[in-house]
């Protein structure tokens, strides 16, 4: 759970046991936010049996359906969506679609036979066969969806509130497959949004801006229950200034590039007072203005959002103009380049020059 608040790890824990089931009253709370991929009241809508899939003279048979989240729990009144498949697949290789319906509770005209009948809720959904006979009682297909729902919202540091449009969630299932990667469920997932989930457990991911802020958890989801995660992200929001005196106008037609401490790029930009948000850490600040470099080391500390202004006598040192001399060997006797007069070479000593004198006498060697 890596990510969750220390509060939010209980509050999880607890709310997997107190919240209100989602029946008549539960489902109220869906209700009270957006909701994805369906309009908070969705009418309920006619069975729509597709053309020419009922033979003629075949008496067709009344079949009543309603899922639930739970056994034990509430129809679900909205939001669900129905389809009827016959179980012979077509030349394409796919089942074809003999029904559906959109709302609440649905009810089937259906000839005799065998059918599966998927129904799903936001995200969360179940088949199952039917048979419809041809003779005596159809009974009501009740279909449980073992489902709950999702809410997910973060912080920055221990609660600093960050914009709806600066977060974004991605839902994966929590396993691995054999290519080291998880199963994508919901991505671009918004703040405060009932994700309609089958049971089990999830992987999240959150991100905080567009740059490093990223922050995963594994999050449990209980048929019937709403579960609600607030995760915390370790970063903050840092405004960029050049500026020729502290507290001065930031200048113009500067280029900006964010370094890490070991001097890896994570943004850049090309602006007066450009805003990044930059998980916390150390950092360095170039900026570029008229073939002058200016720089600063700065720290982000978690949900202190802040300014850095970079001085433009904070100018990066230049390279020497000229640059160091480097002495080439070349073998003996090697003539010079052409235009080029050879130095000078010290003639080798005389004998007399070796030879220590003593008191002006020829002395022998010998």
């Amino acid at each position: 759970m890596f990510g969750i608040l220390p509060f939010a790890r209980i509050g999880l824990a607890i709310a997997l046991t107190i919240l209100m089931p989602l029946g008549v009253g539960a489902q109220d709370a869906f209700k009270g936010f957006k909701q994805l991929e369906s309009t908070p009241k969705m009418p309920k809508l006619d069975a729509f049996i597709a053309p020419g899939t009922v033979p003629e003279g075949v008496k067709l048979r009344d079949v009543p359906m309603e899922a639930k989240l739970t056994a034990d729990g509430a129809p679900v009144e909205e939001g669900l969506s129905w389809y009827v498949f016959s179980p012979i697949a077509g030349s394409d290789g796919k089942l074809p679609l003999i029904a559906s319906a959109k709302g609440g509770p649905a009810a089937f005209q259906l000839a005799p036979g065998d059918y599966f009948v998927n129904v799903s809720f936001g995200r969360a959904g179940v088949t199952k066969k039917l048979t419809v006979p041809a003779e005596g009682e159809v009974d009501k297909q009740v279909m449980v969806l073992d489902a709950g729902g999702l809410l997910l919202n973060a912080v920055s540091g221990t609660d600093a509130r960050i914009r709806p449009d600066q977060l974004s969630f991605s839902i994966y299932s929590s396993e691995v497959r054999d290519d080291g990667e998880r199963g994508l469920v919901m991505a671009d997932v918004s703040p405060n949004t009932i994700v309609r989930l089958n049971a089990g457990t999830y992987h999240i991911v959150s991100e905080y801006g567009s740059i490093n802020a990223v922050i995963r958890a594994d999050i449990q989801v209980e048929a019937g229950k709403l579960t609600e995660a607030t995760i915390q992200h370790r970063a903050a929001q840092i405004t960029f200034k050049l500026v020729s005196d502290a507290g001065g106008e930031a200048i113009a037609d500067t280029a900006w590039s964010i370094l890490t401490a070991a001097g890896d790029s994570v943004g850049e930009s090309v602006s007066a007072f450009p805003t990044m948000v930059l998980a916390e850490g150390g950092y360095s600040a170039v900026a570029r203005n008229k073939d002058k470099i200016y720089q600063r080391d700065f720290t982000v500390v978690a949900g202190r959002n802040t300014d850095v202004e970079v001085l433009m006598k904070d100018q990066q040192p230049q390279p020497p103009v000229d640059a160091a001399r480097t002495v080439q060997q070349v073998p003996v006797g090697t003539p010079p380049p052409p235009g080029v007069q050879p130095a000078p070479v010290a003639p080798l000593p005389s004998y007399e020059q070796l030879v220590p004198q003593q008191g002006g006498d020829d002395t022998s060697l010998d």
